[in-house]
């Protein structure tokens, strides 16, 4: 068997492991180094947060078994996408491959808030009345179908490897659980590691109920983007302690808290101010 067969094949594996590794350290850090006092039901919201996961995760094997993945080998076996055509070092592919990827989803996280049609699926993920570790995986099923879409289109546009896509898709859930963590970092680490990477503290801004602060740091791995693009906010203008996490006119913990309200939030009649 080879590398790229093995991947396919023991994906789900490498995923599960990966996913409740960093679920459970986060965790762990959330209740020995909290950064805020929660406002909800913490059982209650991790139930609805989690169900979702597991629905979701469900979804996506129905409609692909082999995923983001079974997308790169097909590319490669048919010779799709700019890195089946430009010879470069594997080295350097592969990371051109994860930075490319990873504008991708800046991108399309731009878009999800832009468009209307868009922002009712995605303000499942930012009705939650706090954030933590469980929010980073809070993501309507809609959603999550019309992002990996997007993800196999950029795959066939790039030409990714299949061992460079599920690295990147790795690394993403493991950061995105990360920073949304409910961790205190101290000041200084947080200043070093935003320069290479997205924190707790800069994507917390990006959770708060000002619209101005909702519609800035949009990267879940990567922070270069919000710098380059103009879309970078450093804290919230009330301060992390003081700061509204939510959607104004979703604020009812029945409609947003609990697995019925999220999946019918979309659909909702009601319009964010």
């Amino acid at each position: 068997m080879d590398l790229e067969a093995f991947i396919v094949n023991h994906q789900v594996s490498v995923r599960l492991s990966t996913f409740f590794g960093i679920l459970g350290m986060m965790a762990v850090l959330e209740l020995a180094a909290p950064r805020r006092r929660l406002s909800a039901s913490k059982n209650v919201r991790w139930f609805s947060n989690l169900s979702i996961v597991f629905l979701n995760t469900f979804l996506l094997r129905l409609i692909s078994a082999s995923g983001a993945v079974g997308v790169a080998a097909l590319a490669h076996r048919e010779g799709w996408g700019l890195f089946n055509v430009v010879n470069l070092p594997l080295w350097l592919e592969a990371l051109l491959s994860i930075v490319i990827m990873d504008c991708a989803i800046y991108l399309q996280h731009v878009m999800f808030h832009a468009l209307p049609v868009f922002w009712r699926l995605h303000r499942v993920h930012h009705a939650d009345l706090d954030i933590d570790v469980t929010t980073g995986a809070r993501f309507h099923p809609i959603e999550i179908v019309v992002s990996m879409y997007i993800k196999f289109a950029t795959i066939l546009l790039v030409g990714a490897a299949a061992g460079a896509v599920i690295f990147f898709e790795v690394v993403l859930n493991g950061t995105a659980m990360f920073n949304h963590a409910n961790v205190y970092l101290p000041k200084r680490l947080d200043a070093v590691l935003r320069l290479f990477l997205v924190t707790p503290d800069m994507h917390r801004v990006h959770h708060s109920i000002r619209t101005d602060e909702t519609n800035s740091n949009f990267g879940f791995n990567l922070p270069w983007w919000d710098y380059l693009f103009g879309t970078y906010t450093p804290q919230p203008a009330e301060g992390h302690d003081g700061m509204t996490i939510g959607i104004s006119q979703h604020r009812d913990p029945k409609q947003v808290s609990r697995l019925p309200g999220m999946l019918l939030l979309p659909f909702s009649s009601q319009k964010d101010g």
